[in-house]
């Protein structure tokens, strides 16, 4: 018999959680003779809507109002699969399963431990870095009952899952102008996190008077006139208090489908690919430019070395060098960003020289940036959808034998 299985998580929304949700939707969907599926939709922050119609959209349309009909008839569910943060996860179901982008520092609060190790019987991540977070992480106390010393660590299993790659057979023409042959291009959200604003600083002062050209497809939040005026203006406050400079700096804003996203990092005036973040749970533009064949200029840790190197530890990517030290202040968010925790900072010293070297080596047809195209024929064959829709779906079962006893045995009961 089929698993009823809930699915709750922003599947509707353009959000990193929102890919995840709809990664693991499409999952589930590729193993139809064993799941049921019901979707219960969440917002995620005010990052916005998907506003495309087509086939997956309308089935997930259709199977909103199939749950909402099931739970007023009192419908219960198998198992739950929560993509969100973990503090957010409920007991929902006999099996219950969290599936979250872990945290980009080194350390996760100890909200999530007790939250993991309580309520889900099973944790999905999406990098070795983010499971690695999970199970380093330990917090030392005095246990209030019995005065005696005790531990926080996780105690419930955690399996890392990448995405998959997405390939198109026809992609839009983008009516982009750029004025130089050679631009670097960054896709990251405007925030403290993604370092845009030593990324925008450290480009100008390589290439002050050199025809190159920096596009930054970005915004704070939303899609919207607002927040691409309030782009606009902290990107031009910063370019005013640099250096007169020959180098461009272009900004995209506004809604991208997929395809068009795939046309950017195709467009033959995009020579590599410039991300300079503290941390990343996957990284998944980085990834996308990556497996485009695009050279990628990368911070030397987190979430995006599972695909930045190969599956015998070789580097693909221009290294940069950076330093571990606690998170800023204005990030910490508390239950999840801890002030103790860490993460890398690039030095501008190595990322100077790492864009350099990639400028260099894209011009000269040498290093990394003569093999992206080879590599990203591996990444394409490694990541594709048949391997990470397996990976995902023995993830998500994988409970104990006599959890799965017991499902098998609540199947059988008949209400009367």
């Amino acid at each position: 018999m089929k698993k009823k299985v809930l699915l709750k998580g922003p599947l509707l929304t353009r959000s990193g959680y929102g890919e995840q949700a709809r990664f693991a939707l499409r999952s589930l969907r590729s193993q139809p003779d064993l799941y049921d599926i019901f979707i219960q939709p969440l917002q995620w922050g005010k990052t916005s809507w998907i506003t495309t119609f087509d086939e997956e959209r309308s089935w997930i349309d259709a199977t909103i109002e199939k749950t909402i009909a099931y739970i007023q008839q009192g419908g219960q569910f198998d198992i739950s699969l929560q993509v969100t943060i973990p503090n957010e996860w409920e007991k929902l179901a006999p099996v219950n399963v969290g599936y979250t982008a872990g945290i980009e520092t080194n350390k996760v609060a100890a909200e999530w431990l007790i939250k993991a190790n309580e309520v889900v019987d099973n944790i999905i991540v999406v990098s070795g870095h983010s499971k690695y977070g999970f199970e380093n992480t330990v917090y030392t106390g005095v246990d209030q009952n019995t005065q005696q010393p005790a531990e926080l660590r996780l105690t419930a299993p955690v399996t890392s899952v990448n995405y998959p790659v997405k390939t198109y057979t026809d992609l839009p023409e983008l009516p982009i102008t750029l004025d130089y042959d050679f631009n670097f291009l960054a896709v990251a959200q405007y925030g403290p996190r993604k370092n845009l604003n030593n990324t925008i600083k450290w480009f100008v002062e390589e290439f002050q008077d050199e025809e190159v050209g920096l596009v930054l497809k970005t915004n704070l939040m939303k899609n919207c006139l607002m927040d691409r005026e309030q782009v606009k203006n902290q990107v031009t406050q910063l370019i005013r208090s640099l250096p007169e400079h020959k180098c461009k700096i272009y900004i995209l804003h506004g809604d991208m489908t997929d395809e068009e996203m795939h046309a950017l990092y195709q467009h033959p005036q995009m020579k590599a690919f410039l991300a300079l973040p503290h941390g990343e749970g996957f990284g998944l533009p980085i990834f996308e430019a990556a497996y485009t064949g695009l050279p990628v200029v990368a911070t030397g840790w987190s979430g995006q070395l599972d695909f930045l190197c190969d599956e015998d530890g070789n580097e693909h990517f221009y290294n940069v060098a950076f330093d571990l030290a606690p998170v800023q202040k204005e990030v910490v968010w508390k239950g999840v960003i801890i002030q103790e925790s860490m993460w890398a900072f690039p030095r501008q010293v190595s990322a100077k020289e790492k864009m350099r070297e990639c400028y260099e080596d894209v011009t000269n047809g040498a290093g990394h940036a003569a093999t992206a195209p080879e590599y990203s024929t591996q990444l394409l064959t490694r990541f594709s959808d048949e391997n990470m829709y397996d990976q995902f779906c023995t993830a998500f079962y994988n409970v104990s034998e006599e959890e799965t006893e017991w499902i098998e045995a609540l199947s059988e009961i008949e209400l009367v």
